[in-house]
């Protein structure tokens, strides 16, 4: 894919356990519409689409019944997978990206490289054990899920923090900024693959 045409992605993943509809376009304007069922995700991706940079459509039907796993962990399936695929080969940008963002006491660091290798380095704690409806061991499986299926290496590091609305929103609005850096056009590159190796 040139750099030169629309960066974006919708798919439709059907599971016996979720539902998903998304839509992602990596040259937006920040808008979110989002329906995954779970309040504080909902906030969380908000705040992904609008310091990223990225026009976010979703619509989710989950087994919120039994609880919220299936569906975070999903979302970031299909995400990494509209990721993957709406910034192609890779041509002309600039890879690597990483953000150190704070949010009153709390203070996360992203680091992402959108290498085709996946990996999740996950090192955030979080004081209790729920935000809202939402556990917060979920958001692991959610940057888990999306390194993965994105196939790019990505660091998550609380450095600070005492109250875990704060670090669940310093750590998004960290890979929001991150991603946003990796993607964006490299003016020097001239639609060349940023490395060595020719291809990633």
């Amino acid at each position: 894919m040139s750099i030169s045409e629309p960066r974006q992605a919708r798919l439709h993943r059907t599971t016996s356990e979720t539902d998903i509809t998304l839509s992602l376009s990596l040259d937006g304007h920040g808008t979110a519409q989002l329906t995954s069922g779970i309040g504080f995700f909902d906030h969380m991706l908000t705040a992904l689409a609008k310091h990223g940079g990225l026009d976010l459509e979703l619509d989710v039907k989950g087994d919120l019944h039994i609880d919220g796993h299936h569906t975070v962990e999903d979302v970031g399936i299909v995400l990494g997978q509209a990721f993957r695929q709406a910034v192609g080969d890779k041509r002309g940008i600039e890879r690597f990206g990483h953000a150190l963002v704070p949010l009153d006491e709390a203070l996360c660091e992203a680091v992402i490289d959108i290498s085709g290798r996946p990996y999740l380095a996950w090192n955030v704690t979080f004081p209790r054990e729920k935000i809202g409806e939402m556990d917060t061991e979920l958001f692991e499986e959610f940057f888990r899920a999306f390194a993965m299926s994105a196939h790019v290496a990505l660091h998550l590091t609380c450095k600070a923090g005492t109250n875990a609305h704060h670090i669940a929103e310093s750590a998004f609005k960290a890979f929001a900024r991150a991603v946003r850096m990796a993607v964006s056009v490299d003016p020097r590159a001239r639609n060349a693959i940023p490395s060595t190796k020719g291809v990633l």
